[in-house]
């Protein structure tokens, strides 16, 4: 298990993870032409835009991407006490005989995944429903499993992973150890102004 506050994947290892599962998605699918992808907001749709523009540069087809939010699909929507805030969900193309690629920063215990699911169900059948995670960190509650991962990342339950993403904080996934009732980050070292980014 990872040592308290650690940061376990930076800039460069996470873009070469989402390289990595790029390859994977169109070796499985011989290709991109038969693809959509799909990310579940927020994080997961940066990540989805970042893999179809890494799919564009290897394959050089532009594969439609769409963006979902999950909230009204939740299992516990009915039993919580505030209403969810629901953001957009934008899936501008037909999924009907395509295989669909749904994105999603952390996997933990399936229950968003199963709410995507019924989600896309609801905009047609696709041929395939297939899921990249960057991280999975176990713990499952429903018998869901990536078909692509970034990283495993061994962790109790009440730990938490957080995935930065350079669309909003600057990229890096940090491992918080939850103890003693009290949580500590390590944040991301600051840019330099004018320096590189």
């Amino acid at each position: 298990m990872p040592a308290r506050n650690d940061v376990i994947l930076d800039e460069k290892k996470i873009s070469r993870a989402l390289t990595r599962i790029t390859h994977e998605i169109l070796e499985h699918n011989s290709g991109a032409e038969s693809l959509v992808i799909i990310g579940i907001i927020t994080r997961g749709a940066h990540l989805a835009k970042r893999i179809a523009a890494k799919i564009k540069e290897i394959e050089g087809v532009e594969v439609p991407v769409g963006l979902m939010d999950i909230g009204l699909y939740r299992d516990d929507v009915h039993s919580m006490l505030d209403q969810p805030v629901v953001q957009r969900t934008e899936i501008l193309f037909g999924v009907r005989d395509r295989n669909v690629i749904l994105i999603d920063d952390v996997l933990f215990t399936g229950r968003t995944i199963r709410a995507a699911l019924d989600q896309i169900i609801d905009f047609g059948r696709p041929r395939t429903i297939q899921l990249a995670a960057l991280v999975d960190r176990g713990h499952r509650e429903l018998p869901i499993k990536a078909d692509y991962v970034g990283v495993n990342i061994p962790t109790a339950r009440d730990d938490q992973i957080v995935l930065h993403v350079k669309e909003k904080e600057g990229d890096d996934i940090v491992f918080i150890e939850r103890g003693k009732g009290r949580t500590v980050t390590k944040k991301s070292p600051a840019k330099k102004k004018g320096g590189k980014k």
